[in-house]
């Protein structure tokens, strides 16, 4: 009374032609764990420098002087209400207000439909002259 266990096993005592795989995954799980355990903890952190308690107490600040420089859709520069007629007028003034102590502040408004480089170039002027503190408002109207 015979009984054939496994499939293909035609005849009895026949052996089955499988790899056992066993040992195959254990030792591929070793070396898994080595490697876990062997590479080094990466930390992603930014070191900052930050300040340590409140700030000191200012003494006589003098608030900047705010200037507004508009630039309209046809590239037409308004400097604090005054239209500007040349390049040469608004490169006269940057120059003149940005030897002033403390520099004052540059808020620069775009029209939504200026052209970017009329833009790029009031930018570049101030940048090239000396205006550090410059600041771009309404940019609310080119969410849509």
């Amino acid at each position: 009374m015979g009984m054939s266990v496994g499939p293909g096993a035609t005849e009895e005592g026949a052996t089955v032609p499988e790899m056992n795989t066993t040992p195959l995954i254990d030792v591929m799980l070793v070396l898994l764990v080595m490697l876990i355990i062997t590479i080094p903890v990466q930390t992603h952190a930014v070191k900052l420098d930050m300040p340590a308690g409140p700030p000191p107490p200012q003494q006589n600040v003098v608030e900047p002087e705010i200037i507004t420089i508009e630039v309209d859709f046809d590239g037409t520069v308004i400097w604090s209400g005054q239209v500007l007629h040349s390049r040469d007028e608004m490169e006269q003034l940057m120059t003149a207000y940005a030897g002033k102590e403390p520099q004052p502040e540059v808020h620069l408004r775009p029209n939504k439909l200026v052209k970017y480089k009329y833009v790029a170039a009031v930018l570049a002027s101030a940048q090239r002259l000396g205006l550090n503190k410059i600041g771009m408002v309404g940019n609310e109207q080119f969410m849509d």
